[in-house]
């Protein structure tokens, strides 16, 4: 943000160096001495979690506000689905595994997934597509830049950041802190790469902007964030947005919406709220006409 010239106080910053400059002792070296902002102990805190929450939630926003990042296209999906080559070589090593031992039912079953994890693969080439569509569309109109947005992740994630990459568009990444290795995909645009300690912020952001959510087959974090944008929109809380699951056969599979109507616990007409799409263009297309924009 840039500072006022006419300001009369001392800029934090300012303040923080001027700190820094005094004379040892038993006084100044105390913990209890370290300016509030800067003493990082005081900050982490149980006490200081309503502070912490603040700060996760107005960081990424001014810095996107800085870029005038005002609407994104938010795509989801599995960090395990690889890029189509990827996930062939692991299939025929494991396929090579199985051979060794025909008995072996731990090889045959990673012979299964290797073998489903290929089969949506294409999965990777339509979101970096999709991306790329989305991106190249800010090229050719006069209104609000639409930024692709993921959870900066692999798999899915990496693929849309690269769609986006590839045509020279930025893109944002909203990583998180996990307990085994997370790292963000090297498509990210670096200054719109973020990393979160809270989930339920970093959720927040992810719709704050969004004017549409597209999600490809994915596990508990898919499932999370589509059920969560699918109950705000049935309850109203936010504005309808176009929602877009890419692949009916897997959907159907993994989730019996019709059997929540026949339970009584959903209504018929939330079946509306979502749109099953299979390609990167077909999902453009209603994406655009939702934004009410011309295809290019």
């Amino acid at each position: 943000m840039r500072r006022r010239k006419d300001r009369i106080f001392p800029s934090a910053l300012e303040e923080s160096q001027a700190a820094e400059v005094c004379v040892p002792s038993a006084q100044t070296l105390s913990p209890s001495y370290r300016l509030a902002y800067k003493d990082l102990d005081f900050l982490l805190r149980d006490e200081l979690r309503p502070v912490r929450l603040q700060l996760e939630l107005l960081k990424p926003e001014l810095i996107l506000q800085e870029h005038g990042i005002e609407h994104t296209i938010v795509i989801f999906g599995s960090t395990r689905i690889p890029e189509p080559t990827v996930a062939r070589k692991v299939l025929e090593e494991s396929e090579g595994n199985a051979r060794k031992d025909p008995t072996n039912e731990s090889l045959a079953l990673r012979v299964r997934i290797a073998r489903s994890l290929f089969e949506k693969s294409k999965y990777y080439e339509e979101a970096r597509k999709l991306a790329s569509l989305i991106s190249k569309s800010n090229k050719v109109s006069d209104n609000s830049k639409y930024v692709v947005v993921t959870g900066g992740g692999p798999g899915i994630m990496e693929a849309a950041n690269r769609g986006a990459h590839e045509v020279g568009a930025e893109s944002i990444g909203l990583n998180i802190v996990l307990p085994f290795e997370q790292k963000p995909n090297e498509y990210i645009t670096p200054e719109l790469c973020f990393q979160f300690h809270y989930f339920a912020i970093r959720k927040m952001h992810f719709l704050m902007r969004a004017r549409a959510l597209v999600v490809f087959p994915g596990g508990f974090g898919t499932l999370d964030e589509l059920f969560e944008t699918l109950t705000l929109i049935q309850t109203k809380k936010i504005k309808p947005i176009p929602v877009l699951m890419f692949g009916r056969k897997f959907w159907e599979k993994v989730i019996n919406f019709e059997a929540l109507i026949e339970e009584g616990t959903i209504s018929p007409e939330d079946l509306h709220l979502f749109q099953y799409v299979e390609s990167a263009e077909e999902a453009w297309e209603l994406i655009s006409r939702s934004l009410g924009r011309e295809i290019r």
